[in-house]
């Protein structure tokens, strides 16, 4: 994970909008990113949240790895965001959502990111911006002016003044409230904050929504650097950030009464897409370990790291030693351990099969050949955690193919740079094929071993309903539905025309 710097030419390069313009005090937020609107920055411990930024069908593992080491009103029964994209490294490389945004409404689509807060769009006034994408979708610009509900966040606005920890320099009547976002990956995004109507999909009934909205301020970017720009052939509207600092979408919405602070996730690593939704689930259920508190990021502290049947040999304080504990991020793509895990963990591994032949590839990966089942070659991985919590991850979902080699996708932090050392970071390798639920109204987080081709209910907790919500997947020009998705193509069109996708 190198330490992130913000691009020299990001600076003097944010163009205004007509009626206003970015204010000189931009150099004084990037230099004090620390307080920076987003949490995908520690302040505290240097760490700078990953993020998955590939779509490609292929992609070289230096570029994977640099990816990776960079990086109340009535509350409503649930909201259903529709899911495309498929996370596995050997595959298309995100998850994404469609969402609605202005008054008419238009579409955007953008990357669901749990590891970052900020929700960003890219703005009509950028230059460097994608204007399409390989993926088959229609990539849209965000303008104020065609939207009937949208308007500026002036510097002077009491969000403005929470995310960046007070007063910012210079800032007068009708000026803008900038943002700067630095990714692990070495992109960025610029711009300022706008405020508009965003459209969604109450859950209104069993695989039935009605549409809702809710007031949202997020990022109109104006400038973007590396993997967002327009030298990215895989390119998205933005990113839904889902974090859970009170900048991020969930936060926003359920401040101003219109869901509870809780969500779910299930990542289909087989078919793609899945199941991303806001409520209350109640089936299937699943049990829970606390969040570590004061932590920016979704922290959990594990206890033990089990081989098949045998624990490795590993003392309390190996898992007590950092106190950001384990953290869960959706927007990573592999699972990055403490070296003195890391070493157990891979030699246990290795140990199944005392003949392979093992390479090294690009310097950072442990590859090797196996012509047989890997689930019947090697064992399943179970991390445990508090309140007896524990997650299993199979032989399938740690290796990966490549170039004819499977390859071990378990990392090594400890060979990270001194302010990252050491952290535990569980991406989509572990999270992909469970539901993940995140009850931010009780602080915990819990998952289950999950079809995430099937559906989930949600209650609302209002009236005592409950519906189904099913998964999905956004159609597109490189779509990897695969045969054997439990939906078919017939109830596909109906939840499509429903949801007016």
């Amino acid at each position: 994970m190198a330490v992130n710097r913000t691009p020299a030419t990001l600076l003097d390069s944010v163009a205004p909008l007509p009626f206003f313009s970015l204010p000189f005090f931009l150099l004084a937020l990037v230099t004090a990113a620390t307080a920076s609107v987003s949490s995908s920055v520690y302040n505290s411990t240097g760490f700078f949240s990953l993020k998955y930024r590939f779509a490609g069908q292929e992609r070289s593992l230096s570029a994977l790895k640099a990816h990776d080491t960079q990086r109340q009103l009535r509350i409503l029964a649930g909201v259903d965001l529709p899911l495309g994209g498929i996370g596995r490294p050997d595959a298309v490389g995100l998850y994404y959502a469609k969402i609605g945004i202005g008054t008419p409404s238009k579409d955007y689509y953008v990357q669901v990111d749990t590891g970052s807060d900020l929700m960003w769009v890219n703005c009509i006034q950028c230059k460097e911006c994608p204007k399409r994408s390989s993926l088959g979708i229609d990539l849209t610009l965000y303008n104020v002016e065609d939207s009937d509900s949208g308007k500026l966040v002036p510097c002077d606005n009491q969000f403005c003044l929470e995310v960046n920890g007070g007063s910012l320099p210079d800032c007068k009547a009708n000026l803008s409230c900038p943002y700067i976002e630095i990714y692990g990956d070495g992109s960025s995004t610029a711009g300022y904050f706008m405020q508009d109507v965003v459209q969604y999909a109450r859950v209104s009934g069993d695989l039935e929504t009605t549409t809702a909205n809710g007031s949202v301020i997020f990022g109109c970017g104006a400038r973007q650097s590396g993997d967002l720009s327009s030298s990215n052939g895989e390119a998205l509207d933005g990113i839904l950030g889902f974090g859970k600092e009170n900048a991020s979408m969930i936060s926003q919405l359920a401040s101003s009464g219109n869901v509870k602070k809780m969500f779910a996730h299930c990542l289909d690593g087989t078919n793609g897409g899945g199941i991303f939704a806001i409520g209350h689930v109640v089936q299937p259920k699943v049990n829970t370990t606390p969040l570590v508190p004061n932590q920016p990021h979704y922290s959990v502290n594990m206890t033990g790291v089990q081989v098949d049947f045998e624990f490795l040999n590993l003392t309390r304080d190996v898992f007590e030693g950092d106190s950001r504990g384990t953290i869960l991020d959706s927007g990573t793509t592999l699972a990055y351990l403490p070296e003195v895990i890391y070493d157990l963990l891979i030699n246990k591994i290795i140990s199944w099969q005392p003949n392979l032949k093992i390479h090294t590839v690009r310097d950072e990966y442990t590859c090797f050949q196996f012509s047989e089942s890997v689930d019947d070659g090697f064992p399943n991985v179970t991390l445990h955690f508090e309140n007896s919590l524990t997650l299993k991850v199979y032989p399938h979902d740690y290796l990966f193919p490549y170039d004819g080699l499977w390859c071990i996708g378990w990392q090594n932090s400890g060979l990270q740079p001194s302010d990252q050392r050491n952290v535990t970071l569980l991406g989509e390798l572990v999270l992909s094929n469970k539901l993940v639920v995140y009850d931010l109204e009780n602080q915990v987080i819990g998952w289950t071993e999950y079809n995430c081709s099937s559906s989930i209910k949600l209650q609302d907790d209002h009236s005592g309903t409950v519906h189904l919500v099913g998964s999905h997947y956004i159609s597109s020009g490189c779509s990897l539905l695969k045969p054997g998705a439990s939906i078919t193509f017939v109830l596909l069109a109906v939840l499509l025309l429903i949801l007016k996708l």
